[in-house]
């Protein structure tokens, strides 16, 4: 697919800019710092301009392992992840990842290129040819546009960092056609130099200034000051009201905090706003709003005040039976027009920036605390979330937590595996930012892996990467890509000899156990062949004595656990939930 078949052809004139060379302009103008990609024949000349730029290059070993790295990059980092993508196979591949990207509302920029324009659609059987490339792909993205002449291309970067900046964000998807790619663009207008930013206020030094930059072209919506006022009115008014943030909360500063302190009210986190709370905060009942005794609380509230959620069933209803119920005054805060009104509908919606909404509140109530007498509250639904625990429940996240304590700043990366489902439920992340996983939303199997590894060039951050080792078998070539960079990553690899979760699923529904029991690599030589370390966790200690070490190395390393080893449950009876 990638193999160059031929040599690209020679520029007529040497001196011209092309409108690939233009193209990593534009995208250096607006704070791009990294590209995932795999170079193909009809992409190779995206290529030419990169090496003047400071944009640096990483190539995955699969477009889907690209898309993966990209969303892992923003949810670690904050910064929007590029992709260079071949036409035809390169997008089928990476459209899983774009769907992940969607439903989790990630920023994600995917460039490919597409047929040449007299070829583009012709249905004759050209190489890497889709009847349809631009319409296949705009149903996993935000937008999806073909750039026909060099002319367009500022205008639709504009447009794609504008949907990042100043809408809900998700992928975005430009093609341009090769001889597009390779077309003359001196005429075109160039990115302005950055250094006429020298002259914004002195507060922003501490920002690059291409992320200065991105951050001008749009923003989102900003609060109506009666709409503030009727919401605290509301909340006066409440005698029970609840809290709940989600995902668009995640760069909300302190404020987020403040606010469930002057409307004193239970607060919960989904499982992407982990961290706005402190662990044991006496307001905060994490992110249990999918378990009975949270579900009550949220049932019996008059008053929910929703902010940045989609109110999402892998959010609240986990388990998948329908039993989450609003059925008090709700409130909604999104920078999203539709999602205010689905699946439950507001009755008071507010379109606007979370962090500006929440400010405005604080501000309203900042001299007029309110008296719910909640902590008291809180504290009974934590005692008896804690006394429902089970053993493997326990251990799981004593493991989760024991790592984010001995490994400052550590994030971690999660697939769809048993210690994540866990951990979603019991685990505390000290800050934003630390604990994302791809079992919201589209819930894709094989993301742990890549989403780490973009994770960890996008923080320079530890990073544990939590997967099972049925989802580790869709995306392991990518280990040799983090050991080509020389990453220390630390893969936590969850035995349970197969498809564990799906097996328990069918031996609960009494189903037949077919294809679950799929048959589970040697890790340890297979990590040597993709110049990766390994070792066998079997206690407590050993992990301790290994993972400072390892997590300072030159090299991912495999950790493999058995979901049946002992030494979890040892741990499990020492855990402590809220911490």
């Amino acid at each position: 697919m990638t193999q160059l078949t031929q040599t690209p052809s020679s520029l007529s004139d040497t001196s011209s800019l092309t409108c690939g060379e233009l193209l990593v302009q534009w995208l250096e103008y607006y704070g791009v710092e990294t590209v995932f990609g795999i170079p193909g024949v009809h992409t190779v000349e995206l290529y030419r301009g990169l090496p003047n730029t400071d944009i640096r290059h990483v190539t995955p070993r699969h477009e889907q392992g690209a898309g993966f790295m990209a969303d892992g990059y923003y949810r670690a980092s904050g910064k929007v992840g590029v992709c260079f993508i071949i036409t035809g196979p390169g997008m089928t591949n990476i459209m899983t990842a774009m769907a992940q990207a969607l439903a989790d509302s990630i920023p994600m920029l995917v460039i490919s290129s597409v047929n040449k324009v007299q070829h583009t659609g012709s249905g004759e059987g050209h190489l890497h040819e889709l009847h349809d490339q631009q319409g296949m792909v705009s149903k996993v993205a935000l937008m999806s546009k073909t750039i026909w002449q060099p002319e367009s291309l500022p205008k639709v970067i504009a447009e794609a960092f504008a949907l990042f900046n100043g809408a809900r964000p998700g992928p975005v998807h430009i093609q341009l056609p090769i001889d597009v790619i390779t077309a003359d663009a001196s005429h075109v207008a160039k990115p302005p130099k950055l250094n006429k930013l020298n002259k914004l206020d002195a507060s922003l030094n501490s920002q690059s200034a291409n992320n200065i930059l991105a951050q001008l072209q749009a923003n989102k919506p900003l609060p109506h000051p009666a709409q503030l006022d009727l919401i605290i009115e509301q909340l006066k008014s409440a005698k029970n009201p609840v809290l709940l943030y989600g995902g668009g909360c995640v760069d909300v500063n302190h404020d987020a905090q403040k606010l469930a302190e002057l409307i004193d009210a239970p607060t919960f986190l989904t499982i992407n706003a982990k961290g706005l709370l402190p662990p044991a905060h006496p307001l905060s009942l994490g992110s249990n709003q999918s378990l009975d005794v949270g579900r009550a609380v949220i049932s019996e509230a008059d008053l929910v005040l929703a902010i940045g959620t989609e109110l999402g069933e892998t959010d609240y209803d986990v388990f998948f039976n329908g039993g989450f119920q609003i059925n008090g005054t709700l409130i909604r805060i999104d920078c999203d027009a539709q999602q205010l009104q689905r699946p439950f509908r507001a009755d008071i919606a507010l379109l606007s920036d979370a962090q500006m909404a929440i400010s405005g509140l604080c501000t309203r109530l900042e001299n007029q605390p309110l008296n719910h007498q909640a902590a008291p509250r809180v504290a009974k639904v934590k005692q008896a979330l804690i006394e429902e625990m089970t053993p493997d429940f326990a251990g799981q996240n004593a493991l989760l937590q024991l790592i984010r304590d001995e490994v400052k700043d550590v994030i971690f990366v999660g697939d769809s595996t048993q210690p994540v489902y866990s951990g979603n439920l019991g685990f505390e992340a000290l800050a934003t930012r630390r604990w994302f996983n791809s079992s919201t939303g589209f819930g894709t199997l094989g993301y742990g892996l890549p989403a780490a590894i973009g994770a960890m060039i996008g923080s320079k951050a530890p990073v544990i990467s939590l997967i099972g080792d049925g989802g580790i078998q869709f995306t392991i070539a990518e280990l040799i890509c983090a050991a080509e960079l020389e990453l220390p990553l630390i893969v936590l690899l969850w035995n349970n000899q197969g498809y564990g979760e799906i097996r328990r699923y069918m031996e609960e529904g009494g189903l037949p156990l077919i294809g679950v029991n799929i048959k589970t690599p040697n890790f340890e030589p297979l990590a040597a062949g993709f110049g990766a370390g390994y070792r066998r966790i079997r206690d407590k200690q050993q992990l301790l004595e290994v993972l400072q070490k390892d997590i300072k190395g030159k090299q991912p390393m495999i950790y493999e656990v058995d979901e049946a080893d002992e030494f979890l449950l040892e741990m499990g009876k020492s855990f402590t939930c809220f911490s």
